[in-house]
């Protein structure tokens, strides 16, 4: 793998992921809620997707999408910052067998204009907030357009500045995640495997404010809207009934007024006009 220069905070988020990509997935993978997520995602991509597609991938992690959309007949151009999570990814792609369908890059998506593979792509796909570990976001999104074919797509899901749950635990005297949000125009600190580095919440606003003149907006869902956090551990376990009830009315109303905007997660696809 070739070596990438990427600023301070990038350096430390790829520490941090490079020191869990090992036992990311054993983490993870059991999470009901975790799974509906993905799920839901997926789901959302699918609906615009043509067959045969070409991907783009942000943030790839250890292959978990990049791997399902090649079995699902599209081939995906999975990158990231993590030399973890990169050789994890390529050891789950031989073990899939889809090694003709994934191919892997070791790159920052603020240094896209580096990429090696520069498509032209249908999808850029970025899953599960990656991009809010960057403050350099109107960067990524500049970088896009050259990136896709005319009427390529995008999909990325973002952390926003508000999120319902996360406030209410504000009841349960947790007043530093409650408040994170709200006080993170500087970057808040996050922490993984003894690492520290920042992050940054953005709202759909901003990503549609900057790509309006090149893209049109698709669709805009919440998600962990009423169904809570995966972070709120074992409540689809302990709760299931309730889980089910809250799964059913977000699936219902996810891409309504206010629930669309108060998610733990966003949605947001575009199409690049």
């Amino acid at each position: 793998m070739r070596a990438v220069s990427i600023n301070s905070n990038e350096h430390l988020a790829e520490a941090a992921f490079t020191s869990q990509s090992g036992i990311f997935d054993e983490i993870y993978s059991g999470n009901t809620i975790v799974n509906y997520k993905r799920e839901r995602v997926r789901q959302h991509v699918l609906k615009y997707l043509a067959q045969g597609s070409s991907v783009l991938e942000l943030n790839s992690g250890t292959g978990e999408d990049a791997i399902f959309f090649a079995q699902n007949g599209h081939t995906v151009h999975a990158t990231d910052i993590s030399t973890g999570m990169q050789l994890q990814l390529a050891q789950k792609v031989r073990e899939a067998g889809v090694q003709t369908s994934v191919s892997n890059e070791l790159c920052s998506y603020t240094q896209l204009a580096q990429l090696k593979n520069k498509g032209p792509y249908d999808l850029i796909f970025s899953n599960f907030a990656g991009l809010n570990c960057t403050n350099e976001l109107d960067k990524v999104l500049a970088s896009f357009s050259d990136l896709l074919k005319p009427n390529g797509l995008i999909t990325l899901v973002i952390l926003p500045t508000f999120c319902l749950w996360e406030t209410l635990l504000i009841f349960k005297g947790k007043f530093k995640t409650a408040f994170r949000r709200f006080f993170s125009g500087k970057g808040t600190t996050a922490h993984i495997e003894g690492v520290y580095f920042k992050c940054w919440y953005y709202n759909p606003s901003f990503i549609v404010k900057r790509l309006k003149d090149d893209f049109d907006l698709l669709s805009l869902e919440g998600l962990c809207t009423i169904v809570p956090p995966s972070y709120i551990e074992g409540f689809a376990e302990k709760h299931p009934a309730a889980y089910k009830f809250l799964q059913e009315k977000e699936d219902k109303l996810k891409s309504r007024w206010p629930w669309k905007y108060v998610g733990d997660y966003y949605i947001l696809s575009m199409r690049k006009k």
